[in-house]
């Protein structure tokens, strides 16, 4: 039996130095964000949204390299936060422009969030592409991103992200 497969627990990992932030400033934007760990060992990715000169999103990254993710079913994201929707973006491989995204909502209590390899679907600078679903063995790149095309505040509190069957 499969156990579950950790990609990163913010509570074994005291050093978010690997966690790199790129917001809309990298396409002439002025959103803001940051990430860092609470007095609880969570990690709080918080900031604000603006949609001044056509920015409008904030995401956090993290490389990695997850193989046998055949394996699995899900990827799991125990979090809290300001009621918003956000984005879970996965990359098969760093030398890819685009991404496998899905959304999730986000609410004031802790909650898993369970999201299905197989419907992560590829994206890129917004648009979606005509490619199929991901489907690889593994995982080199996992990010969270906030852009709903208004200007927001936002806090999104991390525990742990994980693969389950």
């Amino acid at each position: 039996m499969v156990q579950n497969l950790t990609i990163y627990d913010f509570e074994e990992n005291k050093n978010l130095s690997d966690w790199i932030i790129v917001n809309d400033r990298v396409m002439g934007g002025v959103s803001q964000s940051s990430i860092q760990l609470n007095e609880d060992g969570n990690a709080v990715f918080s900031g604000q949204i603006s949609l001044e000169n056509n920015g409008g999103f904030a995401s956090v990254r993290y490389e990695t390299t997850i193989k046998n993710v055949q394996n699995y079913s899900y990827v799991n994201l125990r979090v809290k936060g300001k009621a918003f929707t956000y984005q879970f973006r996965i990359k098969k491989s760093q030398g890819e422009t685009h991404s496998y995204v899905q959304e999730f909502e986000v609410t004031p209590e802790w909650k898993t969030v369970q999201l299905k390899l197989s419907t992560f679907y590829p994206r890129y600078r917004g648009r979606s592409l005509n490619l199929p679903n991901f489907e690889a063995d593994v995982i080199q790149e996992v990010a969270v991103l906030i852009g709903n095309k208004k200007k927001e505040e936002f806090q999104l509190e991390i525990d742990k992200i994980y693969l389950s069957k």
